[in-house]
């Protein structure tokens, strides 16, 4: 039996409600296929009031093990350090996660706002919020860069906004069955076998990216053309496996026509290049030239760019839509 600790930070509740909707395995798989014990999660537990502080208190006085700590949203440090922005049983709820992180043998952070702060965290900041082991691409966080839990490992992050559930839930499984040597870390702590290759690996416009021809216009899920160009898809520039591992095993953003807003990035809303909006998507090249595909400069891409427009066959520049 491996016990889960479920913990709410400053957040929407938009990784619960992804997590719920896990397929590959569904939250009823976890406890009944794998063993796992969900001793709290404030939307799937029968507990509540003082029976979820009887639960703290059992594992903080180490009468209940805690195997794996999950920590949805960020750790709140306002006002001016105290956490008394967000409470729990009248303690901020910053000192319930510290303890519960240094009790649990691993500790997983679901989504962008415990990863790294994602986006209470975006400047100003009025609630003081960060991620449990960063602060968007810095590391630090509130538990600090030198934190390992009981069982040696860093803060293990899935990014998102929200995170794709069966990232969720696979990484329950390989910790319950024991399979924690299969999780290979990146320098922001995710796991590598869902945030090694880029976005764009599996997108069925690829082929209109190799040549340059733009989609004009959002929501042509099934209109030829690539997303990167001028509506500003980050594909490119973003791990994650959203076009690997499909959403309810069927569309992800950019094959329903929509850019990819590099939502698994820790600088992620990069809000300093859209200043006065969160979601503002960007063109690469012109006003933000620095925005190209990773590992290459603007003139090196602008160059080739222009010679792959000038040698796209005509199937690639026709009007028409694709499969």
């Amino acid at each position: 039996m491996v016990n889960v600790f479920w913990i709410h930070g400053g957040a929407c509740n938009g990784n619960t409600q992804s997590f719920l909707n896990a397929d590959e395995p569904t939250v009823i798989d976890l406890v009944t296929d794998f063993g796992i014990n969900i001793l709290y999660h404030h939307s799937v537990s029968m507990e509540f009031g003082n029976q979820v502080k009887e639960i703290l208190d059992d594992i903080i006085e180490e009468r209940t093990e805690l195997d794996i700590l999950v920590v949805e949203g960020t750790v709140i440090q306002g006002p001016n350090g105290t956490g008394r922005f967000d409470t729990l049983f009248e303690r901020p709820k910053k000192d319930w996660i510290y303890d519960l992180a240094h009790k649990a043998k691993f500790v997983v952070s679901i989504g962008d706002c415990a990863c790294w702060g994602g986006i209470p965290a975006t400047s100003p900041n009025p609630s003081e919020s960060t991620g449990l082991q960063f602060f968007k691409d810095k590391p630090g966080g509130f538990l600090t860069s030198e934190f390992r839990s009981k069982a040696g490992l860093p803060v293990i992050n899935i990014p998102g906004c929200p995170a794709h559930p069966d990232w969720v839930t696979q990484i329950l499984v390989a910790i319950a069955t024991g399979r924690t040597s299969d999780i290979t870390l990146d320098e922001y702590h995710r796991p590598e076998t869902f945030f090694k290759t880029f976005t764009q690996t599996g997108c069925t416009r690829v082929q209109y990216y190799e040549y340059k021809e733009p989609v004009e216009e959002f929501g042509q899920g099934t209109r030829k053309g690539c997303l990167f160009y001028e509506q500003g898809c980050r594909g490119p520039m973003t791990r994650s496996s959203c076009n690997r591992i499909l959403w309810n095993r069927q569309s992800s953003k950019t094959r329903a026509g929509m850019p990819c807003i590099g939502c698994t990035e820790p600088q992620f809303p990069f809000f300093d290049l859209a200043p006065g909006t969160v979601f503002k998507t960007q063109k690469i090249l012109g006003t933000i030239p620095k925005e190209v595909p990773t590992g290459m400069d603007s003139l090196s891409y602008s160059t080739h760019a222009a010679i792959a427009r000038t040698v796209a066959p005509k199937w690639a520049k026709e009007d028409m839509f694709v499969p």
